[in-house]
């Protein structure tokens, strides 16, 4: 019965929807592309039997990439349907299109609007990147025999009491999955506690990742010809960028040998990270202005897209966006890789083992605040033999966990030959 109501109160949110729509695509008009989309009308032509990969914003968007490029290596002939839920996950996600390809918006979660997505492109399995549960999608899936599984899964204590608050919805979406796939034993736990048929644990795939080497290779020729202590802001998130910014101001000279490099998480925000920078008297320079970074400047704002390697070759150091917060923080492995050292912030739970590990590794450190996370960077991005070996141990503890993207590439595969 509850799985009718849910769909209900769906069904009465879409005039809501396309308002938020119309809202979102002014500053990000990807969102106003075929918005019909969302509600499951689609014009395209498509052939049926395609590989189905949901990947709903950009982080889960390169997870897919780089288990695209290990199915493809096993099966050139691999045609896949991508679905996203964002514009930075649609824009990412045409990078990774071949010929025979489709990519789509997934509709708002109502049993029409699954149906005719069903109906229209008839997958022949599908692959949910990370957290997209969603109740009908599950349920018509299982109605029509498509399997369903969860890869690179994860679930965090803080969603898992969300599930079990909605047990009665949850618990049959959970359950109806073909399989999941975690990313680590504690998130293997409470995929089960939440009623998903776990299958395996194969780790994270962006472990698999290599960095541009062109990228990285300009960012630390840059960081070298520059001879300043350089450090970034990765991913920063609402609410944390002010609280940096006022934490450098305050620490005076102190702060003024030292480059401070901001690359916002979401790019609808990269003029308002402008806007707080300019307010508090900074010298700027933006990425998109500049084809070499500017000594004058002491804050750059990174305001340009996959040009992480990039970014994390430039800086000595990197503070952990969305870890200052009580948002999660976001994804540490990419600068491991990079060998750019990491300081967390306390607020780590959408990653909880792969920050617990690097800490351990010696790849990055926690501190309790935005003050003493800048303190903190700027001790480690001064003192090079401590910064030189914590980016080694970046380095081999990225090293260490690969092999995600094989053993879930082989699942996959599997799944799909029945």
């Amino acid at each position: 019965m509850i799985r009718p109501l849910y769909s209900l109160l769906l069904i009465g949110a879409q005039p809501f929807l396309r308002r938020k729509l119309r809202r979102r695509g002014a500053a990000e008009p990807g969102y106003l592309h075929a918005i019909d989309e969302r509600f499951g009308r689609y014009r395209t032509a498509a052939e049926p039997g395609a590989l189905w990969i949901h990947a709903v914003s950009l982080g889960e968007t390169r997870a897919a990439a780089i288990l695209l490029e290990r199915l493809r290596e096993r099966d050139p002939s691999l045609r896949v349907l991508l679905t996203h839920g964002t514009a930075t996950g649609w824009a990412e996600g045409e990078r990774l299109l071949r010929t025979g390809d489709c990519q789509a918006w997934l509709p708002w979660d109502t049993p029409g609007a699954v149906r005719r997505f069903l109906e229209h492109f008839r997958p022949s399995a599908g692959v949910l990147m990370e957290t997209e549960v969603w109740p009908n999608v599950v349920a018509e899936c299982r109605a029509r025999q498509v399997p369903l599984v969860l890869a690179n899964a994860r679930l965090s204590g803080k969603s898992l009491a969300q599930a079990r608050r909605l047990a009665r919805l949850s618990r049959p979406a959970y359950g109806g999955l073909a399989a999941a796939w975690a990313q680590t034993e504690a998130d293997a736990q409470r995929l089960r506690e939440a009623g998903a048929s776990v299958q395996g644990v194969f780790g994270n795939l962006k472990f698999d990742a290599a960095p541009d080497p062109v990228q990285l290779a300009q960012g630390r020729a840059w960081r070298a010809a520059l001879g300043l202590p350089v450090v970034m802001f990765a991913s920063s998130r609402e609410g944390e960028e002010a609280q940096f910014l006022d934490a450098v101001r305050a620490l005076g000279d102190a702060a003024a040998g030292i480059r401070w490099l901001i690359v916002p998480r979401h790019p609808q925000r990269f003029d308002e990270v402008a806007a707080l920078v300019a307010a508090r008297g900074f010298g700027m320079a933006r990425r998109s202005q500049w084809a070499a970074p500017p000594e004058d400047a002491q804050v750059w704002i990174g305001d340009s897209l996959g040009e992480m390697a990039l970014y994390y070759g430039l800086a000595d150091c990197a503070l952990l966006g969305g870890s200052f917060e009580p948002l999660g923080g976001q994804n540490l492995i990419e600068a491991a890789a990079c060998g750019c050292p990491v300081v967390m912030g306390p607020h780590t739970f959408n990653f909880a083992e792969a920050a617990a590990l690097a800490q351990e590794a010696g790849a990055a450190l926690r501190v309790g605040g935005m003050e003493e996370g800048v303190r903190a960077a700027i001790e480690l991005g001064m003192d090079a033999p401590r910064r030189e070996a914590t980016a080694a141990a970046g380095l081999s503890f990225a090293a260490a966990h690969r092999g995600a993207a094989d053993r879930t590439a082989e699942a996959v595969l599997a799944l799909i030959r029945g």
